[in-house]
């Protein structure tokens, strides 16, 4: 008897290998000791073991998916201070973050303030909080993606480029503003835009409103055509709230007493 076990257990281990369920072939027999013990139903061995299968997949899944969105570090909507920036709806923020009502549209979110203000906090949080509720996402500065763009485009792969950047239901461009007024990278901008128009949404944060936009796209028709395609179907917050930077300066000129309440943790680093 014990032979033939070992001889069924080797073979059960080869089939699962081929069924690429490689969390039952690991935890099968712990289960199967439980069963045993417990008196379980067959029903309830076989669905105990398909959850544990599931869950794996899921937490391989997720971890994926941390792997390649390269979001900033620590920042979570936990460590938020949504108190800090009152004119942002927790509940809507946490709304946002089940995805299904937008991202299936390609519609956008576009994140407005000061520098130090928190903005890219939140743009990762909610992007962290997406890839935890099954969607795929990047993070990215937005001079960084240009450049890449820039050099597909020299090397005649800039459709190609953006077309892989479809695997991504979200794309976060943070800093858009610091993009050069140069014809090359802001054409580049402009098709990345343009090519994911109402089927693949975008997350942008800028310090500076559209009305300052010209200073980024070289000519004023690209411009309005590039606003027009991210307003159409957006969400637009604006972080209008004291640099984080020039706040945590102020403390310690103040010296100790009662902490400021401020959008990024200090043992975080703001955007």
């Amino acid at each position: 008897m014990k032979t033939n076990s070992v001889v069924d257990a080797a073979r059960l281990s080869l089939l699962l290998n081929e069924l690429r369920l490689p969390a039952i072939k690991v935890m099968w027999p712990q289960f199967a000791e439980q069963a045993d013990k417990e008196g379980w139903p067959a029903a309830r061995f076989l669905a105990a073991i398909i959850e544990h299968e599931l869950a794996e997949r899921d937490r391989r899944r997720i971890e994926r998916h941390l792997a390649e969105a390269r979001l900033l570090p620590g920042k979570t909507l936990d460590t938020f201070e949504f108190d800090a920036v009152p004119m942002i709806s927790k509940a809507q923020v946490m709304a946002i973050t089940a995805g299904d009502s937008w991202l299936e549209k390609g519609a956008n979110l576009l994140l407005f303030g000061p520098p130090g203000g928190g903005k890219s906090h939140l743009a990762s949080a909610i992007g962290l909080a997406l890839i935890e509720n099954g969607w795929r996402v990047m993070f990215t500065r937005t001079t960084d993606l240009v450049q890449k763009l820039q050099v597909a485009r020299r090397e005649l792969g800039l459709e190609a480029a953006i077309n892989r950047l479809d695997r991504f239901h979200l794309l976060i461009l943070d800093d858009l503003a610091y993009v050069t007024k140069d014809q090359a990278e802001t054409s580049v901008l402009f098709e990345l835009i343009s090519a994911r128009y109402e089927r693949r949404s975008m997350l942008i944060t800028a310090n500076q409103p559209f009305g300052e936009w010209g200073k980024i796209f070289p000519d004023p028709a690209m411009t309005l055509a590039a606003v027009d395609r991210l307003v159409h179907h957006a969400t637009i917050f604006e972080l209008n709230v004291e640099s984080y930077r020039r706040r945590e300066a102020i403390e310690r000129k103040r010296g100790p007493g009662r902490p400021a309440s401020f959008a990024t943790p200090a043992n975080v680093a703001p955007d």
